[in-house]
């Protein structure tokens, strides 16, 4: 990851810039590790995210929408308690580490000044935020309590002495009068070598970042020292870009102005090109993370029906010899004459097969006739476990596509969908029902499709579960609206809102519904298309199936970079 202290040194100047003597709004905890404090500064309002969270631990302005709990945090409580109203001073970052103190100015319930600290430490699974009173260095409360049998050197409690984190034994590099690294490049000319020495010597150098710092420091056409800390002044200046290495192989955000040949992106913010990597990433891992029961339940049923079709296509291919049973209950019976009681098997001429001899074992304590018998009834029973087969079968099969529908919409669903998802479960008895909800308990509310907008701004809607499905194809939607659907694979329903869509119209949607279906990986995906009139859902039918004809056909390419135009609503 590249948010080491030379980015966290970046992104402090830039929202220094934006924020300092801004004042506090709202307060609001979406998810257990992070925090969104809105910021009223230079007449707009900032979303300022810190995010704790072991992976994608950052601080940054945020553009993406976040859902507030209907009912807050303890932590929340405590912010909003003490931070409301507050002006934020300032952002200062510890020597070059990755932690910044927010410092704001407030006043407490007898109106004497408060100083108050919120601490950000973005240390992957040890990362916190911490509020602290600054005239007693004691804390308030912390999003994540460590008491002392996790670590008794720095125990994060509220009512605890604060203690910052423990020092690296390591150089800041903007107060290197030593000039280290000269000595370090004569030492190590290679590349890689110098980046991991630069790494070791100095304080807040991720891998990517200590490799451009080399580059720089080999570079002639200037003084090594001017070099040194013409890279170093980029944290005033950045160029920020999402970028691939040499390999092509990993992909970072980062400060710094690397070759135009490695940049996938650029934006004129850091905060926006944070914003642009852990959207899908952080957003995708959060949907996995919330529904870690309900994947791990459509994985072992899916796996569960996969064994029983496998085992029915076996009973099916012995059930194939069902006729051999039969042709020889009728041999016995033509040839009757031939057969003795206490016989154990004789061979008769197979009218069936150009009189070719058939050997037929016999019961010797059974009757020629009851042998026959024998065969008969066998021939019966395999008959009608073919048919039963045959319905189990198709069952099973068809619980598998639902499961994969359920599964694809897993992939592509936004956290706020997983609770639909769940109670569909429910309903088709995969999952138990739970208690009822106390009277006084906030309703879940109902979530609603995606919206888009084609290139003429035609609104298009996207169903991101089954119940979104059904509600947007049979309760929204108009009768002349345009229905699409990627073909015989799971997927959204796709409402174009206009009964006459251009050319243009059609193909970009029929690319949203390429890409929320299970084939978005896939080069060319068909995509169906009919007005919705033409829709039906068969009665006792699973939540988001429906039968259609006189549908048309398109083929698209999934585009992501296409899906994100769309997803911006156009000016009136």
């Amino acid at each position: 990851m590249s948010f080491d202290g030379l980015f966290t040194r970046a992104i402090a100047a830039e929202l220094n810039q934006q924020l300092a003597n801004g004042r506090i709004g709202k307060i609001s905890q979406p998810y257990p590790n992070e925090v969104v404090l809105t910021i009223r500064a230079h007449r707009h309002n900032f979303p300022l995210l810190l995010s704790a969270h072991p992976s994608y631990a950052r601080i940054q302005i945020t553009q993406i929408p976040f859902k507030n709990p209907i009912v807050p945090t303890n932590f929340t409580m405590s912010l909003r308690k003490y931070l409301e109203g507050a002006k934020l001073l300032n952002i200062e970052q510890l020597a070059n580490d990755r932690v910044l103190f927010l410092n704001f100015a407030t006043r407490n319930e007898l109106g004497d000044e408060l100083p108050l600290q919120l601490s950000i430490e973005i240390m992957g699974r040890y990362s916190n935020i911490i509020l602290i009173d600054q005239t007693t260095q004691k804390i308030i409360d912390t999003i994540k309590h460590i008491g002392p049998g996790q670590n008794r050197y720095r125990t994060l409690l509220p009512g605890a002495n604060y203690i910052q984190p423990p020092q690296q034994a390591k150089i800041n590099p903007f107060n290197d009068n030593d000039k280290q690294y000269q000595h370090l490049v004569a030492d190590y000319p290679n590349r890689e070598v110098l980046a991991q020495k630069l790494q070791q010597v100095y304080q807040g150098f991720a891998k990517e970042h200590a490799l451009y710092f080399a580059d720089q420091l080999h570079r002639t056409d200037q003084a090594m020292a001017d070099n040194w800390q013409a890279t170093l002044k980029q944290v005033n200046h950045p160029a920020p870009s999402i970028v691939k290495n040499e390999d092509q192989r990993q992909v970072f955000f980062t400060f710094l102005a690397f070759p135009t040949k490695n940049v996938l992106h650029q934006t004129a913010t850091l905060s926006e090109i944070l914003d642009l990597y852990y959207q899908q990433k952080a957003n995708h891992d959060r949907v996995q993370q919330l529904a870690g029961q309900l994947i791990s339940l459509i994985r072992n049923q899916l796996h569960k029906n996969q064994k029983k079709v496998k085992k029915l296509q076996q009973t099916l291919v012995a059930s194939n010899h069902a006729d051999q049973y039969r042709i020889k209950g009728e041999l016995l019976t033509t040839y009757l004459n031939q057969v003795r009681r206490g016989m154990t098997s004789i061979e008769l001429k197979n009218y069936y097969d150009n009189q070719k001899m058939l050997h037929i074992t016999l019961s010797p304590n059974l009757t020629p006739s009851k042998n026959a018998q024998k065969y008969f009834k066998k021939y019966q029973k395999l008959k009608k476990a073919v048919i039963f087969v045959n319905e189990q079968l198709a069952k099973a099969q068809e619980e598998i596509a639902y499961l994969e529908e359920i599964q694809s919409e897993i992939e592509l669903a936004e956290p706020e969908d997983l609770p639909e998802i769940k109670l569909e479960l429910q309903q088709q008895g995969y999952l138990k029902n739970q208690k009822k909800a106390k009277k006084n308990k906030p309703r879940q509310s109902t979530s609603q499709p995606t919206v888009f907008y084609s290139s003429d701004k035609t609104k298009i809607s996207v169903g991101k579960n089954n119940f979104q499905n059904d509600r947007l194809t049979l309760k929204t939607a108009s009768k002349n609206d345009i229905w699409l659907h990627a073909k015989n694979v799971p997927g959204s329903h796709v409402i174009i809102h206009k009964s006459d869509p251009t050319q243009q119209t059609l193909l970009e949607a029929a690319n949203l519904a390429a890409y929320f279906s299970k084939s978005r990986q896939s080069a060319t995906v068909p995509v169906d298309y009919v007005m919705v009139k033409r829709i039906r859902k068969p009665n006792g039918a699973r939540p988001g199936f429906v039968i259609y004809e006189g549908q048309k056909t398109l083929f698209v390419t999934p585009e992501p970079e296409l899906i994100k135009k769309l997803a911006i609503k156009p000016n009136s």
